[in-house]
């Protein structure tokens, strides 16, 4: 697993939670270290071992913790170069839902060897959409549902959300955009640079 995935845990569970908490994290995941450097790839096992041992520690389901991640890759400030990669993709959240399928490989783009499922969108309806989540990893489906509230809220769409587990490291979203314009999106410059 590419560092950068354990490190935005790490970054996560410090900002929102504290670093004495984060400490208490990857104590009871029994790994011997308390820092993880983004460009060193760890084995998987070691990133399921942080979340669990985060779900613990909060006391509240995986899958929330990870959209509650997700979420936090795109609103923290900190995040803003993840933020800035994902509005590339679209002045709307429509256009942004349909440059998914793009994603894996503009982020490759950045860093040459962050492999990210491969997702695939299809429209079902007017204003409705399936989103396909293929990774050997599983949860990064809920990452992704954390990912796609926060950017509904960026472009100040109102969306609701379901997410699916599925066989052989499948997870299915179904996104309904109830409101293209809902309320003002957070502001954005396609020429500003980041910090």
């Amino acid at each position: 697993m590419h560092g950068l995935i354990n490190r935005a845990l790490q970054r996560f569970t410090s900002d929102t939670y504290g670093t004495a908490f984060w400490g208490r994290v990857v104590e009871s995941a029994g790994l011997g270290l308390t820092h993880f450097e983004p460009m060193m790839t760890y084995k998987p096992e070691i990133t399921q071992q942080l979340i669990d041992a985060l779900a613990r520690g909060l006391k509240r389901p995986r899958a929330t913790v990870l959209e509650d991640v997700g979420i936090y890759l795109v609103s923290h400030s900190g995040s803003d170069a993840v933020r800035r990669l994902l509005r590339f993709c679209g002045a709307s959240y429509e256009e942004f839902l349909f440059s998914l399928d793009e994603l894996p490989d503009r982020a490759r783009l950045a860093v040459a060897d962050l492999d990210l499922p491969q997702l695939d969108l299809r429209q079902t309806g007017p204003d409705r959409f399936t989103l396909t989540c293929l990774s050997p990893h599983p949860g990064f489906g809920h990452v992704l549902v954390g990912i796609l509230q926060a950017m509904a809220d960026d472009y100040g769409a109102l969306v609701t959300l379901a997410h699916h587990d599925g066989v052989a490291g499948r997870e299915r979203i179904d996104i309904a955009l109830v409101v293209a314009s809902y309320a003002a999106g957070r502001q954005f410059d396609l020429g500003a640079r980041t910090g």
